[in-house]
């Protein structure tokens, strides 16, 4: 496999960086600097994760969360101007083929739960002038968008808000990819009809392997290829089987085999939610992704891993963002 082969949808580093008082040189989870490089990295998302509700408590966040984005945003300038010869924040597709060409990591700014946006679309637009291209509408709770995942039927079956609507048109007008992980399957479907581009689930998988409200079902899945969309296939054991305490690749193909089949081998992408998660892995951290490329090369081709480690995410920016 080509060095600089991968694209990530979605990690948490950015809040293991504050959490941890380190750097991205020296974090000590899924993903550093050194790890992105030996991985074989092209492009990495780095989400800024608002705490809310009692996640604010535990993590010790004390900010208002648009206090705490604007703080996260700034470590993440801090962080990729670091080492510039090898890692570089990027706004577009063309930024990322210049930093390829390079040897440079790219890294692009995404937000899991849009509580920081409060209903309010000049902060959309505040957001995409900071770099923000990827917005994870809801996490675990209700917010201005509309309503998470839930085993509740009751509840998963809740729609988006008002401003959820308006929000979608102004994230396609600026650039900004609509991300349907933790959404309620109500509200997936709303982003099904309404959206005017191609939408993602940054970090999921299929719920007919794995029962958690979180992933998506058949259905789902074959409305997001049928809109060019992806799933990056979340690396998470309990997404992956139930009651799994350990993620193993073979786990990982048979989520990455199951969506091609259902939405199409272009809807296939990696969203491995590092540094989010809290299972042991076959792979370790982002140094064992080789070793995964090598199994999606048996399973699917020369071809077929190409597309699923990188060309699919990357068709989708392409569409979203420029």
């Amino acid at each position: 496999m080509n060095r600089r082969l991968f694209a990530d949808l979605h990690c948490d580093t950015l809040l293991t960086i504050r959490q941890e008082n380190c750097t991205l040189e020296n974090a000590p989870g899924h993903i550093s600097l050194d790890r992105l490089v030996s991985g074989g990295a092209m492009l990495q998302c780095f989400a800024v994760f608002t705490p809310t509700h009692d996640d604010a408590e535990r993590l010790g966040v004390r900010e208002e969360p648009w206090d705490f984005f604007l703080s996260q945003t700034a470590l993440f300038k801090r962080e990729t101007a670091r080492c510039p010869d090898k890692l570089r924040a990027v706004r577009n597709t063309k930024e990322i083929a210049q930093n390829r060409e390079a040897g440079v990591v790219s890294a692009l700014l995404t937000v899991e739960d849009g509580a920081c946006v409060d209903g309010r679309l000049d902060r959309l637009r505040e957001m995409y002038a900071l770099g923000v291209r990827l917005i994870t509408l809801t996490w675990n709770y209700e917010n201005c968008f509309g309503f998470p995942n839930s085993p509740d039927p009751a509840l998963h079956s809740l729609g988006l808000k008002p401003f959820g609507f308006e929000a979608l048109d102004e994230m396609a007008r600026l650039g900004i990819a609509v991300d349907v992980s933790h959404l309620s399957e109500g509200g997936f479907w709303d982003v099904a009809r309404a959206a005017k581009k191609p939408f993602v689930a940054s970090h999921s998988c299929a719920r007919a392997l794995c029962g958690h409200s979180r992933n998506l079902t058949d259905e789902q899945l074959r409305a997001l290829g049928d809109a060019g969309g992806v799933c990056g296939v979340n690396f998470y054991s309990h997404f992956l089987r139930d009651g799994a305490a350990h993620t193993a690749n073979a786990d990982i193909l048979r989520h990455m085999a199951h969506i091609a089949d259902r939405a199409g081998l272009e809807a296939v992408a990696l969203g491995s939610d590092f540094d989010g998660i809290d299972c042991t892995l076959e792979m370790g951290d982002y140094g064992g992704l080789p070793q995964l490329a090598e199994l999606i090369a048996d399973r699917f081709g020369a071809d077929g891993a190409e597309k699923i480690c990188c060309q699919n995410a990357l068709r989708v920016f392409k569409d979203v963002i420029g």
